[in-house]
């Protein structure tokens, strides 16, 4: 297979899943979460989480999981969360995979959540570790919404942080958005209200570009070429999906033969 079909491969098979999430919005779910840095723990040792927010596509419900809120529900002051904190987020992940178990079909979009580091997998190790029994969700029933704007739009979609940039792009706002040093820090100086924030704004965010791909609106750093490929089949995928590249196409084709026409009359 050829590589511009096999990028059309990929295009048309992520414009399907897109459709369909417009088509069945509440199927899906969007879901992302905050936690401690992964990057200087002891080793072996897996991130402490935060806060998690689920958001539903259908009505932009969001369902939210926080170590805060268990402590005001407990009674525990802010400035104890950090000597109570196995307990209280334990009991946040209970209510989290309480609220998984209540969806067993449906599809979580999400952002590179995909090993032990970041991901499913790391709340589900995270609760172990507590005492807990987590429920797993089907792979298939994960879509990553980084690879799915790839698979549409080719890797120059946006520049890194491809997601930070895409949403300045596109102009969604960044209110309560931390980026990851500063979630980092957040943690370190147990600012949680803040980590939540940002975790609710992040779901937020993701739906927007959703709504906005959906619609054929979303901005993207993207060109036609790096989107189809540069090659006649490209070209050709290309004509098929935009109707001014076709017409361009046809005049260019038509000019073409008119040069050839003029140059065999004027050679005959």
């Amino acid at each position: 297979m050829s590589k511009a079909s096999e990028r059309n491969k990929k295009r048309k098979k992520g414009k399907e899943i897109l459709q369909s999430i417009s088509d069945n919005p509440s199927e899906y779910l969007i879901i992302h979460y905050s936690c401690e840095s992964f990057f200087n723990l002891p080793q072996g040792n897996t991130s402490r989480i935060t806060s998690i927010a689920v958001r539903s596509v259908k009505n932009a419900q969001s369902h939210s999981f926080s170590i805060h809120k268990i402590a005001e529900l407990t009674g525990i002051l802010p400035n104890q969360i950090d000597k109570n904190y196995n307990d209280l987020e334990k009991k946040m992940l209970d209510e989290y995979f309480d609220f998984v178990r209540k969806y067993p079909e449906h599809k979580w979009i999400h952002i590179n959540m995909r090993n032990i580091n970041f991901g499913f997998e790391a709340i589900k190790h995270r609760y172990r570790v507590l005492g807990g029994e987590p429920v797993s969700i089907n792979d298939n029933l994960k879509i990553d919404l980084a690879r799915l704007l790839i698979d549409i739009y080719g890797k120059q979609y946006s520049p890194h942080p491809r997601m930070e940039s895409l949403y300045k792009l596109n102009k969604i706002t960044m209110a309560s958005f931390l980026k990851g040093e500063e979630e980092a820090a957040a943690f370190n100086n147990g600012e949680y209200v803040s980590l939540h924030q940002s975790t609710l704004r992040k779901v937020d965010n993701m739906h927007n570009v959703i709504s906005l791909s959906v619609e054929n609106d979303l901005k993207t750093k993207s060109t036609i070429f790096q989107v189809y490929g540069i090659t006649p089949a490209g070209l050709f995928y290309a004509a098929k999906e935009n109707w001014i590249v076709a017409t361009l196409m046809f005049i260019a084709a038509t000019f073409i033969a008119a040069i050839i026409s003029i140059g065999i009359k004027n050679f005959s």
